[in-house]
């Protein structure tokens, strides 16, 4: 859960702006749906809802959203391309090339995307 989420129990109440719209965009975290209005993201759990600002709504600008909420995602895409191209140039076997760059493409990513989520989490 991001350091700013505000964590609304449903006990308490059933919390839902007016005019929030369910999303597919964003990270859902375990929540069964999600919502956005303006830069609110609103997920939505069993038993509560998890509320947190972004920075850029990215239904409005998904570049500067993932450059300014997200930047795990570019780097990891960043990370996957770069790692596996770099792999598949050392093969001849474009059959072997493939798989070992498809593979390490996969395992670059993952890796870039846990350092800069780490790296972001302790920045906030």
């Amino acid at each position: 859960m991001p350091e700013d989420a505000i964590e609304v129990p449903k006990e308490l109440r059933e919390f839902m702006l007016e005019g929030a719209e369910e999303t597919f965009l964003g990270q859902k975290n375990g929540a069964y749906r999600q919502y956005r209005y303006g830069n609110l993201h609103i997920r939505e759990y069993d038993d509560k809802f998890l509320v947190h600002t972004d920075k850029v709504d990215p239904r409005e600008n998904p570049l500067g959203h993932l450059v300014q909420d997200a930047p795990e995602i570019l780097v990891s895409l960043a990370c996957a391309v770069f790692g596996g191209t770099q792999v598949a140039k050392k093969f001849s076997n474009k059959r072997h090339s493939l798989a070992s760059g498809l593979i390490t493409s996969i395992i670059s990513g993952y890796v870039g995307y846990v350092a800069t989520k780490k790296i972001k989490n302790h920045l906030e």
